[in-house]
Formats: structure tokens, C-alpha cells, sequence
């Protein structure tokens, strides 16, 4: 069994340091919980990694989340445990995402085969590098991936794909690409005492600043709202009225159901509304990193709205025609078994996470609002419930706050500090770490809805 290694307090390295930082405090006592799950999930450098201490803010989500990536990456399955890491490596690298490539090019290198895949994608054999293709599109454009994707895959001779192993990929895929999205949105960076040679090294050009995610605090940073400052009445007064404009729909939906045509209305409403939230309003940037473009290709394919002005947009995908509960989970679990059970227990327990509180109000049910957030996700994504009233996202979610989903979700490499501090200046840390626990989650099932549909098309 392996030995508990011990982890470090310091804080993670949250976004890159400015000449003037945000005052760190220091880091909060870990529960025990946290703490042996933390101890359990060491890297392999000898001591957990920024990610795992973070997302240690919420060790019920936090242990689901690891018994469901340890499943993909350790315990049997359809493919070798060496390319598991490989194509973790090509998910993460689609968002220039660092500290996860560095940290899957390690376990490559730990393990000591077919290491010459690591001077870049061309050199990883044909069948790997015909997963570049459902790679990109699911990172970027999802519902483009069609059966006859799927066909290419398993009908290419000595190179194809069993569905099992096709299934393994496509989760593995969708996993890292939203991990990306938490890792930008959480301001994790690679770690200095874990990166060697055969680390990747980001390049930033972003007008932010280091913080203790770790501990969890207010958000306050010098420029920035405190207690103490006159901005802080408008934040407190941003809180005020989102509990407010919480109430006032819980009264509303007592009163007056709206009809299915009312609801369609309002759900395109909010996709066309999508097109002009953008990351234009900032200037900061990732730049891309050498080593890890050399696991893309095509790197100039992005993201692309669902629905664009003018042109011909794609079917809106309406959950109740295919939707996880009944029919991603029960295809998943019988290619690749238990898997389906794994990510629905994460899927559910991100989804339904709640300390009954918001900011410094005590006795709060948030579910109105964590239920905006995964589905204004999806509907930047084309996927409609029926039964959900999308007025409700444009209630809860303020502009500011609809700037940093979409950027987290849709192009993470751009997210900033300044994006992480605009909304919900009130809220602790670790409210804001669960808003992302909830993009990521709402991002992986809205890949994973398209390639699975597409796999069943396939099957059928």
C-alpha cells in the first residue's frame, strides 16, 4: 500500500505574482478528512499537488472526484495505462493547460515506455493520433461530432478503435478538458519544486495577482474591494440584491408556471444573449507554450458560439430526446463498467453540494442558483431542458459573472484574476471554488452528451 506522504500547508500558486499581491493569510486548519485524502491523492513528486489541496475546500466532492479519476487512470479498462496518460496529455495541451501536462508527461515518464511519444504527436502511433480529430471538436465545438466520427474511429483497419476503448478515450477527454477549465479558473500553476526538465513552463501576460486559495477568505486584493473600502457598500449591496432577486423567483414560481412555448422563447432568448458575453473586455492573455503545442494539431481550431449571427446553427440538443440519467450513464456502464456509476455519483454530488449558505448569509437554499449556473453552461452549449425556465439565469447571473463562465468554460487559457474578482465580491473562496466544481462538471456532461449521442447514432 502506498505510504501516506506528507502534504504541503503553503499556499497554491494562484495566478502569477504582480508588484502588488494580494495579502496572503494563512492557511485555514484541514479537517482530517481533507487531510487523508489529501495524503492519499500525493503526486509523485512526494507531495500533493495545488489542485488536489484546493479542491480539498470541499472534501465530499473532492473524494468522488478522486475515486472517479483514480478509476480512469489506475484500475482495469479497455485501454494501457500509459496512453490514458497520453491522452490526458492531448487533452490538457488543447487548452495550453500546463500544470496538467507537466503532471501526466511525469507519470509518462515514470512508467518508462514508448517515451519517444513524448517529443510530440506525430511521433505516438496513427491510432492515437486519429483521436486529434473528436479531441479538438470536443474541446472546442462539441456538437459537431457526428457518428460518422465515430465510424472513422473503429472502422480504420489495423488502427481502429473497439467501442470499449472508444468510450475510455472520450471520457478521458471530456475529464481533462474540464479539468482544464477548473485549473485556469482556480489560478493553479505549475508547481516549482515539481517541475524539471520534462515540465512545461507557462507563459502569462495578465495583470493579476497571488492568493491563498487554500484558506478560505473573502476575496480582497489590493485595487480591489475590502471591508474597509467604499466599494465594499456595492458588494454588499450585489449580495443583498441576488438574495433579493432569489426570493422574489421562488415567490414567482409559486405563483405562475410558464408555458412549454414561453420556456422555448426564453431558452433561446438566453443562447442568442450568449453571443454577447465575451472575454473581449479584457486584454490579459495566455501565451502558448512550445512544448505543449507539440501535442496539437491544427492549434488555429477554437471555440465558436453555439448559435452565431446569421448563419445556420445547429439543432438545439434537447435533454429530454438523450440525457444522462437515461441514456449517457447506461451506455457508458456497459462499455466500460462502473464508470457510468463513478461519474454520475461526482456528476451528482457537485450538482447538489451546498453548506446552506451564501457569503454571510446562514440558512440560504442555494439550488436555484447552482442549477443556473450547470445549465447556463449547457445552454451556451445548444442543450435545453424543458422543464427549466431560463429567464431565471438572466435573474441570477450578472453580467460579470456570465463573462468568467463563459471564459472558463469555453476558452480557460484566457481566464485572469481580475475576471475571478469581478463577481460576488463578498464570497468566500470557497463559494467561488464551488461555482467552478459546478462549470467543470456541467462542461464534462455536456461533452460527454454529444460524443455518447453520437456513439448511440453509431450503434444504431
Amino acid at each position: 500500500p502506498p505510504i501516506p506522504l506528507p502534504y504541503s500547508a503553503s499556499p497554491p500558486s494562484l495566478f502569477p505574482i504582480l508588484p502588488h499581491p494580494l495579502k496572503v493569510v494563512e492557511a485555514s486548519q484541514v479537517d482530517p478528512q481533507t487531510e487523508q485524502l489529501l495524503a492519499e491523492a500525493y503526486s509523485p513528486s512526494g507531495c500533493v499537488d495545488h489542485l488536489t489541496q484546493v479542491m480539498g475546500l470541499h472534501p465530499h466532492y473532492l473524494e468522488s472526484f478522486l475515486r472517479s479519476q483514480f478509476y480512469l487512470l489506475r484500475m482495469d479498462g479497455p485501454l494501457p495505462l500509459h496512453c490514458r496518460h497520453y491522452i490526458a496529455i492531448m487533452a490538457a495541451a488543447r487548452h495550453q493547460c500546463s500544470f496538467l501536462v507537466s503532471l501526466h508527461v511525469r507519470e509518462f515518464y515514470r512508467m518508462g515506455v514508448c517515451l519517444d511519444w513524448l517529443k510530440g504527436l506525430q511521433y505516438a502511433p496513427q491510432r492515437l493520433r486519429n483521436l486529434n480529430e473528436i479531441n479538438k471538436i470536443l474541446a472546442h465545438r462539441p456538437w459537431l461530432i457526428t457518428k460518422e466520427h465515430i465510424q472513422n474511429l473503429v472502422k480504420t483497419g489495423e488502427h481502429s478503435w473497439s467501442l470499449a476503448e472508444l468510450v475510455h478515450a472520450v471520457v478521458l477527454l471530456a475529464h481533462f478538458h474540464a479539468l482544464a477549465s477548473f485549473v485556469f479558473g482556480s489560478g493553479i500553476n505549475p508547481q516549482v519544486d515539481a517541475q524539471n526538465a520534462n515540465a512545461f513552463q507557462p507563459v502569462y501576460i495578465s495583470n493579476c495577482c497571488t492568493c491563498d486559495l487554500a484558506s478560505d477568505h473573502h476575496v480582497e486584493r489590493d485595487g480591489c474591494p475590502s471591508s474597509t473600502s467604499p466599494g465594499a457598500t456595492d458588494s454588499v449591496s450585489e449580495l443583498e440584491a441576488l438574495m433579493d432577486r432569489m426570493k422574489r423567483l421562488q415567490e414567482d414560481r409559486e405563483e405562475d408556471e410558464a408555458s412549454q412555448e414561453e420556456m422555448a422563447t426564453r431558452f433561446e432568448k438566453e443562447k442568442k444573449e450568449s453571443l454577447l458575453v465575451g472575454s473581449g473586455d479584457f486584454e490579459d492573455e495566455v501565451m502558448p507554450t512550445s512544448r505543449g503545442s507539440r501535442f496539437v494539431e491544427d492549434a488555429t481550431f477554437g471555440y465558436q458560439d453555439f448559435a452565431r449571427h446569421g448563419e445556420d446553427n445547429p439543432p438545439t440538443f434537447r435533454a429530454q430526446d438523450y440525457s444522462w440519467e437515461d441514456h449517457g450513464f447506461s451506455l457508458v456502464n456497459r462499455l466500460y463498467s462502473d464508470i457510468g456509476l463513478l461519474l454520475d455519483d461526482k456528476f451528482r454530488t457537485a450538482c447538489d453540494l451546498t453548506y446552506y449558505s451564501l457569503a454571510s448569509h446562514e440558512d440560504v437554499d442555494t439550488t436555484m442558483l447552482r442549477r443556473a449556473l450547470f445549465n447556463y453552461v449547457h445552454c451556451m452549449y445548444g442543450i435545453r431542458y424543458d422543464d427549466y425556465d431560463y429567464g431565471e439565469v438572466n435573474q441570477l447571473l450578472e453580467r460579470s459573472l456570465k463573462v468568467y463562465i463563459k471564459t472558463v468554460t469555453c476558452y480557460p487559457e484566457r481566464t485572469t484574476r481580475r475576471m475571478y474578482d469581478s463577481y460576488w465580491r463578498q464570497f468566500h473562496h470557497s463559494e467561488k471554488v464551488h461555482v467552478n466544481l459546478l462549470l467543470m462538471e456541467a462542461r464534462m456532461q455536456a461533452e460527454l452528451l454529444y460524443a455518447l449521442r453520437a456513439i448511440t447514432r453509431y450503434m444504431t
